[in-house]
């Protein structure tokens, strides 16, 4: 079969569906990363970000290999963090942007235009901002202390609340501390997508921890996946 040419529209119609949103290390500690990329992705994964900050651009762009090849096996969007040089040079369909990363317009001057972009947000002002902003998607958090992200106060549920309450036209995620345990509450909150770590990372069966999570996340409504 072949596969499906990742053009703007394409790619804007996977984030549309997203609802289940991976950050990985390339698993130098236990070198299954190809093997953990394609569990993840079977088991409902949407989008897989690499992050690792302890590889150099030379080795993190072979990871992006392995990683470009199991997204378009399972016909599922990745990631690149931070760097627009290492999204450019992967082929990444998304890069992931802090708030003190590159701005909007300092990233499309260098990224071509079909790659999308989102922006991680940490209050309801920040969201707006980015709700009205070239960014594709959003993401607000961490919902709880997360050990990926030392030193930054956790926004708890209240601010998925009021995102929700804001009524997004674009997607967005809540991220920070979310497992199979607390994704109830998040949910209940208002979001219908979300952002793992550990939850993932950490499993014994990826691809088992991957499907119990998707399970626990609402059927968005047709509007959304349009």
């Amino acid at each position: 079969m072949t596969p499906e040419p990742r053009t703007l529209e394409w790619r804007r119609d996977q984030l549309q569906r997203a609802q289940l949103y991976l950050c990985t290390d390339a698993r130098l500690g236990t070198g299954d990363f190809v093997d953990f990329v394609d569990a993840a992705y079977r088991g409902g994964v949407d989008i897989i970000q690499l992050r690792d900050k302890h590889l150099d651009a030379g080795d993190e762009l072979e990871y992006f290999d392995l990683l470009a090849d199991a997204a378009h096996r399972h016909g599922r969007l990745f990631a690149a963090n931070d760097r627009a040089d290492v999204a450019l040079l992967s082929g990444a369909d998304v890069l992931h942007l802090g708030q003190r990363d590159l701005s909007d317009d300092d990233a499309r001057r260098i990224l071509p235009d079909d790659v999308l972009l989102g922006r991680s947000t940490h209050n309801r002002i920040q969201a707006q901002f980015a709700w009205g902003s070239a960014a594709d998607y959003f993401c607000i958090g961490p919902v709880w202390p997360t050990p990926t992200k030392p030193g930054r106060a956790a926004t708890g549920v209240e601010a998925v609340a009021q995102v929700a309450a804001l009524h997004p036209d674009k997607p967005w995620f809540a991220i920070g501390g979310i497992n199979v345990h607390t994704v109830r509450d998040v949910v209940a909150a208002g979001a219908s997508r979300i952002v793992v770590v550990r939850a993932i990372t950490q499993a014994e069966d990826p691809e088992a921890s991957a499907r119990a999570l998707r399970a626990q996340l609402p059927q968005l409504p047709s509007a959304q996946r349009a």
